[in-house]
């Protein structure tokens, strides 16, 4: 009504700011979907190749997600390219927030990507979800994708997936990645704890049980599923930085009263994936925050997953690298670094860390610092450990 050129209120005074007041504040009540990941193309050796994405094994709570290229088999043969399990972190956000890092792997590798389903579609007919069976998911990915799979995590998940692999190690199994990437996740949580460190143990157990698990309502296909809200998830990140989120919405309704259309969509992009969030299953969050957060169970080496010992120092054929933000506010300097200690049955040579400067969480994964500083490290790391 206010800002289409046809309508005559868009020509009264002050419309502009009438418009930007109501966008804004429709964008700050509205429902997030979760966004698509929008990949159509990648550019390998100068041509451009198309992208299609196809689920090639599905679970109920997450679905195995190929982003393939479109071209014949003999084709997709003489590439010749790494695969690559990319583990998105079941943690309150949609796996479309790795949009970024899977852009960039699509170049030089043949990329698969856990796309979990936000638990409130979920049916109760399916069971619970236990952080251990996010740990049997992995495996099984793992295994589905063969031997010569390289496995990258992102933040949450590399304390499933070092265990994952961990227990294949234990019991040899044949279909052993060649690599894991570990990127800006608690491996142990004791080094150099943040704030969110900090509420976990704070908090005891029993506040975490009766304060933020809720029910799914009825008019939801999980209808009366214990879950760990999206919406409670999404208001710790914003309390993490509020100052920040408050400036950038100013200057959102400066740039819809200036008709600074860019920096408007923009925001509009960033915030679009951002708000989008997920339930998660209520047993997989308690059981990652007294695990995880609480009883430090990896580092400490008493985490039993299925009645097996989580023993890291049994890994001795997969290369480890790990990768940290030096100003990363959610998983401390060090907590993934941890994991070089634990996997001491892996040889010097086929380890790496790397710290990337001046970098935060979101840094190491998104953006231009991953773009051109992490990616080509974890491509040369695969490169050099097929």
């Amino acid at each position: 009504m206010f800002s289409n050129p046809v309508s005559p209120f868009a020509h009264t005074p002050f419309s502009q700011r009438i418009a930007a007041g109501y966008e804004l504040m429709y964008r700050l009540g509205k429902e997030y979907q979760k966004p698509a990941f929008g990949l159509k193309t990648t550019t390998i050796k100068g041509e451009e190749v198309g992208i299609v994405e196809e689920i090639v094994l599905e679970k109920p709570f997450c679905g195995l997600l190929h982003f393939k290229k479109d071209l014949p088999d003999a084709g997709i043969a003489a590439l010749a390219q790494p695969t690559v399990l990319l583990v998105a972190p079941l943690s309150g956000h949609h796996a479309t927030l790795l949009r970024d890092t899977v852009k960039a792997l699509l170049v030089d590798h043949d990329v698969f990507i856990t796309d979990w389903t936000d638990a409130r579609m979920v049916p109760l007919s399916d069971g619970p979800f236990h952080l251990d069976n996010y740990i049997f998911y992995v495996q099984d990915f793992i295994r589905h994708l063969g031997p010569d799979v390289h496995v990258i995590s992102v933040c949450q998940p590399t304390v499933p997936v070092l265990a994952a692999i961990a227990l294949m190690a234990s019991e040899k199994d044949a279909k052993l990645p060649k690599t894991m990437t570990m990127m800006g996740g608690p491996i142990d949580p004791r080094k150099s704890p943040t704030a969110v460190n900090d509420l976990a143990v704070e908090k005891p157990f029993s506040w975490f049980e009766n304060t933020v698990i809720y029910s799914v309502p009825g008019n939801y296909p999980g209808f009366g599923r214990k879950v760990y809200p999206g919406f409670l998830q999404h208001a710790g990140f914003i309390a993490m930085n509020p100052g920040r989120h408050a400036q950038s919405h100013r200057e959102f309704y400066q740039h819809l009263v200036q008709g600074d259309d860019d920096s408007a969509e923009s925001h509009r992009q960033f915030y679009d994936e951002y708000n989008a969030v997920l339930d998660m299953p209520a047993e997989y969050y308690l059981d990652t925050i007294k695990t995880v957060f609480q009883d430090f169970s990896l580092p400490k080496g008493t985490w039993n997953v299925g009645g097996n010992l989580v023993r890291p120092q049994d890994i001795k054929t997969v290369a480890l690298l790990t990768v940290e933000g030096e100003l990363d506010d959610i998983s401390g300097l060090g907590q993934t670094s941890a994991a070089h200690d634990l996997c001491s049955g892996v040889p010097a040579e086929k380890k790496q860390a790397f710290v990337v400067e001046k970098a935060g969480h979101y840094g190491i994964f998104s953006g231009r610092r991953w773009r051109e500083i992490v990616c080509p490290k974890i491509t040369q790391f695969i490169r050099d450990n097929k």
